[in-house]
């Protein structure tokens, strides 16, 4: 397998092109397999070249993406300086505004979900007293069929 590979190397992309065709002919998960290993291995020249680190920059560059771990953006990263102190420093203040903001709001939902589930307990409670009472009176009827 490895002495395969090697030629084809050394004809170039057409042979690669041409297996990964003869591939899709004949059965097309094997050109679909062939497909991904010219991709991953870097041999169309796509710019990964099996560097992941190019690939991603790559990627940062012309969409704005940062990495599998980190949101999609335009402009600079979050945490890299801009070069103008004042920005950096507006940037700062209104990120941490916005964190302060946010754990509020979550302060604020988890209080409206606890008073709704008291709400909700006290009602179920207060049924449950009805209940009993009425029970005990509805007792020598049968259900109506």
């Amino acid at each position: 397998m490895h002495e395969m590979v090697m030629r084809l190397d050394d004809i170039g992309k057409p042979a690669w092109i041409a297996v990964m065709v003869a591939g899709f002919i004949l059965f097309w998960p094997v050109g679909l397999a062939i497909l991904f290993y010219l991709l991953w291995s870097g041999r169309m020249g796509c710019g990964w070249n099996g560097d992941r680190r190019h690939w991603q920059s790559r990627m940062a560059e012309t969409w704005g993406w940062r990495g599998p771990h980190e949101r999609w953006s335009t402009g600079v990263r979050a945490g890299a300086p801009s070069g103008n102190r004042a920005f950096d420093e507006y940037r700062e203040e209104t990120l941490k505004r916005l964190e302060e903001e946010s754990r509020e709001f979550q302060g604020f939902l988890e209080r409206l979900r606890l008073a709704k589930d008291r709400s909700e307990f006290d009602q179920f409670m207060a049924e449950r007293k009805v209940r009993p009472a009425e029970g005990g009176e509805g007792t020598s009827e049968q259900p109506k069929a």
